[in-house]
């Protein structure tokens, strides 16, 4: 939940202020548990959210405390895994966090790392790009700055609102210029744009 604080920053910029008084944002409490957010995040590439989360729950399950560590992923047999619905790909994927995170990881100080070292870090592993880090930034650690400029749900809310050019180029320049005023609560503004998103799709259904 933003403080009000928060809200009066942000609502200096006028477009946002027509849509803050209508979103109700939920608290976030940041987990340290990057390992299995960035998990979770794999399995749910390129899948519904009701497919995402039968294949995560059935992965859950190989776990006798109901989560998993890099060590027990290491040591599952590759078909296990695939058998609960993942790609050989996403499989891969999972293996390379696993052996990342066995190699040391697990001793970071995820809450005091600044966002670019964590964005550098995490992305060196193989299938998780700059867009999942951020992702695992906003909804997992509640940074406040971050700004997922790629994201395409940012970048449509963001022309529509603004009616900023379609070129994506040009569209992300005006939206960096926009979305400077919103520092240092970047992230804030990019979850009200989302859900902004998702309420006009809901009421155009």
């Amino acid at each position: 939940m933003p403080t009000p604080n928060i809200i009066q920053h942000l609502s200096q910029d006028p477009m946002l202020a027509r849509i803050i008084p209508d979103i109700e944002l939920p608290t976030i409490n940041p987990n340290p548990d990057v390992f299995n957010a960035l998990v979770k995040s794999v399995v749910s590439q390129q899948l519904s959210t009701k497919a995402a989360a039968t294949i995560y729950q059935r992965f859950l399950l190989l776990f006798e405390q109901g989560h998993a560590t890099p060590q027990e992923i290491l040591a599952l047999d590759p078909e296990v895994l695939r058998a609960t619905g993942f790609s050989r790909q996403k499989s891969s994927y999972v293996a390379e966090i696993a052996r990342f995170f066995s190699e040391g990881a697990t001793a970071y100080d995820w809450h005091s790392m600044p966002d670019q070292d964590i964005v550098h870090e995490l992305t060196q592993i193989k299938g998780i790009g700059v867009w999942t880090v951020q992702m695992i930034l906003i909804f997992h650690l509640g940074r406040p700055d971050v700004f997922p400029i790629d994201d395409l749900g940012i970048q449509q809310s963001m022309a529509t609102l603004y009616q900023l050019p379609t070129d994506k180029r040009d569209l992300k320049a005006q939206m960096q210029i926009r979305a400077a005023q919103w520092q240092p609560w970047r992230s804030y503004a990019s979850r009200y744009l989302w859900k902004w998103r998702d309420n006009l799709s809901t009421v155009s259904k």
